[in-house]
């Protein structure tokens, strides 16, 4: 069964990058495809990139079960096997920005590569104004009788968010990892180095860009 929060988001990513039947989306870091499944059952010719073989094995049984195909693909966002495929790319939930500055900028050439000119790029991101003034050093997560525990330390030289992550779940386990932070202005700035136009910001209910968003959406267009 589809839950209706992912139906939602998937139709408001079709009807934000203008997608119609037929056309070829890549889901940039896919994760386990439920942006991605949800979009091929709409019609469009997705293909999908992680570089977890955990998350790509149950893209592919949702796929499966859901009756629709999807290529997926075990890849580096910084090293595209395609040119001039896409005519969208989506890029969403915070999936960019853990590599160094170097390779956070390679990631957009690369999307920039693999558009077709006139190609729509979606990038969804949390909103810094928004996420600052409630910013936690420590927030823990409880299911039952497991837990996760978010270090959060934010450098401002480096605009990163770095996390220790603590997971006890029958054992306990500790995943450090850092994402970088954007303001819009910085990232219209990057995706135009890049070479994309028409770069535009909205927040999580499609409206342009406010303080209030939790999210940010970047929208750009390949020339």
């Amino acid at each position: 069964m589809i839950d209706e929060r992912t139906q939602a988001e998937s139709e408001f990513v079709r009807q934000l990058l203008e997608l119609p039947p037929g056309d070829e989306l890549l889901d940039l870091a896919c994760g386990h495809g439920r942006l991605s499944n949800r979009l091929a059952a709409m019609g469009c010719r997705v293909t999908g990139l992680d570089s977890s073989a955990t998350f790509l094995r149950h893209a592919r049984a949702d796929a499966a079960e859901l009756g629709v195909e999807v290529a997926y693909v075990d890849g580096d966002m910084r090293e595209l096997p395609w040119q001039e495929r896409f005519d969208a790319v989506l890029n969403w939930f915070t999936a960019f920005g853990y590599f160094s500055d170097a390779g956070n900028r390679r990631v957009l050439s690369e999307v920039h590569r693999a558009l077709r000119p006139g190609g729509r790029f979606a990038m969804e991101l949390n909103n810094i104004v928004e996420l600052l003034p409630r910013y936690r050093a420590h927030v823990v997560h409880e299911v039952g009788d497991d837990m996760m525990i978010d270090h959060h330390r934010m450098d401002p030289l480096t605009m990163r968010s770095i996390v220790e992550r603590v997971v006890r779940g029958g054992q306990v386990r500790r995943i450090p990892y850092a994402v970088r932070m954007f303001t819009a202005p910085e990232l219209r700035d990057w995706l135009h180095q890049s070479g994309f136009t028409d770069v535009s910001f909205r927040g999580e209910d499609g409206e342009a860009l406010n303080a209030g968003h939790s999210r940010m959406i970047a929208l750009a267009t390949r020339v």
